[in-house]
């Protein structure tokens, strides 16, 4: 049987006996093991086991899923098409807050007017899809009003790149493959952080500032949850990349489309509900965990 999935396992450190019962759940549910290899960089350690699988259905897959998934305890694992890890062009979209950045700059900047509290309990709900996004951010960003334009440079001094950020970004581009990133924050945060990476695209929305104050506007539709899987169409076709050759990572309910939509949707950190329909998690703060999973 030819190798056609590969079951890609990570965590802070990983024992031979969880190897042994991540394999046994592999077989048991179908799946000859073909190849395997180990890696570790002292924060995490990665197990790979290239699996014979038939295609099958979309529910044979989802039932590998759940056998690795369910296999170690604090341990993830993904089990990702082959096509995917062997394809000679990727293409990697991530949102921005909580994903490739540490923080909810939102709320850096509503720290700032003296509403952070508030701002982070409306974001908390809008995160875990309990509230319609645009609306939410209508709302979030209204409490800005007044603040100097300023604040903006401040916040940006504040923005930290997720632990393997600039790491995964810059292991893509060597590989050749594109990335892009796609916020439901704000382009004023985001251009120099794009630029400074050397993303291929971003998006962001626009704070509206007139007589160097925020007016508590964004400028423009939204970027929400069926904007980013726009985006992420858009740019695949243009860069000529399949779909099933895309990565999407995301943490929150705005994501949710375009990991669906993507050939791997990964949840970096995220809210349960977004970890309940993601073809994999990553829950330790490791964004470059992401290579290991797309073969790069």
């Amino acid at each position: 049987m030819s190798s056609n999935v590969t079951a890609v396992s990570y965590a802070p450190k990983l024992s031979l006996p969880d190897v042994q019962r991540l394999r046994a759940s592999l077989t048991g549910a179908g799946a000859s093991i073909d190849a395997e290899t180990r890696a570790g960089d002292g924060r995490f350690e990665v197990y790979t086991a290239d699996c014979g699988w038939e295609p099958g259905t979309t529910a044979d897959l989802a039932e590998l899923r759940r056998a690795a998934a369910g296999a170690i305890e604090g341990v993830d694992t993904a089990i990702v098409p082959a096509g995917l890890r062997n394809a000679g062009r990727k293409f990697l979209i991530m949102d921005v807050d909580s994903t490739l950045i540490q923080q909810e700059v939102i709320e850096l900047l509503a720290a700032h007017a003296g509403k952070r509290e508030e701002v982070a309990a409306v974001t908390e709900a809008a995160m875990r899809g309990e509230l319609d996004f645009a609306q939410s951010l209508h709302a979030r960003v209204a409490v800005l009003a007044g603040l100097p334009a300023g604040v903006v440079d401040s916040v940006r001094a504040e923005v930290k790149l997720s632990d393997g950020a600039a790491d995964l970004v810059a292991a893509f581009k060597a590989a050749g493959h594109v990335v892009a990133v796609v916020s439901g924050g704000f382009n004023q945060i985001l251009q120099p952080i794009a630029e400074d990476l050397g993303l291929d695209y971003w998006i962001a929305n626009e704070l509206e500032i007139v007589d160097g104050a925020l007016t508590g506007k964004v400028l423009g539709d939204v970027i929400d949850r069926a904007a980013k899987e726009k985006y992420l169409r858009e740019w695949a076709a243009a860069e000529g990349v399949p779909m099933e050759h895309t990565i999407a990572v995301g943490d929150g309910a705005n994501d949710l489309d375009m990991l669906g939509a993507a050939g791997i949707g990964v949840a970096f950190n995220a809210k349960p509900a977004v970890r309940a329909v993601a073809d994999a998690a990553i829950n330790m703060p490791y964004l470059d965990a992401v290579r290991y999973i797309a073969g790069v």
